[in-house]
């Protein structure tokens, strides 16, 4: 098996609310009434895992989130910009760094905009497909946001979507990652200025609508034959507020209606089962814990059963 590295990224400079610096440490705690932590169940499965610690990350309070941000008038609308880019290039550099050292990337977030570094650092050396588990298309621009945080850019971000096309977004566009291999599943809050990206694009977008209507099964593995198809590998992207606030609340964007705590598991039981018929999974990464916002560390303690399930954890 593998040997995984745990890359911590406790960023909250995408988002508007306080708390998912704390993602990661929450995480890596897991169940209060469980002695094994997030660690202890993938070693549980025969991983060696290697935890480098967290990527360090400045607070909102010792920045200015308009500081330095770039000239044109639509890059006002992204906050901390420097800042972002900076965590981001670090992201980048440890999960290419893993990566070459043979080991498979675990990214904890933290914000959504950690994902920019996490695509960019996966995808260096390899054409690299991606399924998107979210509530929301983070396919925002700094021209188009509503709000200015980056956690709703960054699949615009590593396409280079309108401003991020300019050359001081350089730093955020992937080398080798494809709309045509991006597949969003579970969408059920849309700007829409998102709707027409979606609708001019090649992404591949799944309402709740269509997973009500078809099932999760049939989605996601129509998602992972589009994803791979004229790629090498694959990277998932999984946010919390994908969950219903109900299993997951200590998110900092709930949206109700969400996926189930079944369907969660089998959509990530379905990327294990296809990983070892043929084998994909390049970095995993999961996203937007708000321990602030949670009850007794459940949506915390539910990551960490995630990620066994998307690692090859079975109940026979």
């Amino acid at each position: 098996m593998p040997q995984i590295q745990i890359i911590g990224v406790p960023m909250d400079l995408g988002a508007d609310r306080r708390g998912v610096d704390m993602g990661p440490s929450a995480i890596r705690y897991g169940d209060i009434t469980d002695t094994a932590n997030f660690k202890s169940k993938l070693e549980n499965l025969g991983y060696t895992c290697h935890d480098q610690g967290d990527i360090p990350v400045l607070t909102p309070e010792t920045r200015n989130p308009t500081a330095g941000t770039m000239e044109t008038a639509s890059a006002h609308q992204a906050k901390y910009l420097p800042e972002v880019e900076d965590v981001c290039d670090n992201v980048s550099s440890a999960v290419s760094a893993a990566l070459a050292d043979g080991q498979f990337p675990l990214i904890l977030g933290g914000d959504h905009s950690i994902a920019i570094g996490s695509l960019n650092g996966t995808s260096q050396t390899a054409n690299v497909g991606v399924i998107w588990f979210d509530a929301h298309a983070d396919l925002n621009t700094p021209e188009t946001t509503p709000s200015g945080n980056v956690h709703g850019m960054p699949l615009a971000a590593v396409l280079g979507i309108g401003a991020f096309q300019e050359p001081e977004f350089e730093w955020a566009r992937a080398p080798n990652v494809r709309a045509e291999n991006i597949a969003i599943v579970g969408l059920r809050s849309v700007d829409d200025a998102e709707k027409d990206v979606i609708r001019d694009s090649d992404i591949t977008a799944y309402s709740m609508s269509d997973i009500d209507e078809r099932g999760i099964a049939a989605v996601v593995s129509e998602a992972l034959e589009i994803v791979t198809k004229n790629t090498e590998q694959l990277h998932v992207s999984f946010d919390l507020d994908w969950l219903d606030p109900v299993e997951a609340p200590g998110v900092g964007t709930p949206v109700s209606g969400g996926v189930s705590y079944r369907e969660a598991h089998y959509a990530l039981e379905s990327i294990a089962r296809y990983h070892e018929q043929m084998p994909v999974l390049r970095s995993l990464e999961f996203v937007e814990v708000n321990p602030i916002l949670d009850k007794r560390n459940k949506t915390a303690a539910l990551t960490g059963e995630l990620a066994a399930s998307a690692l090859g954890k079975r109940v026979l």
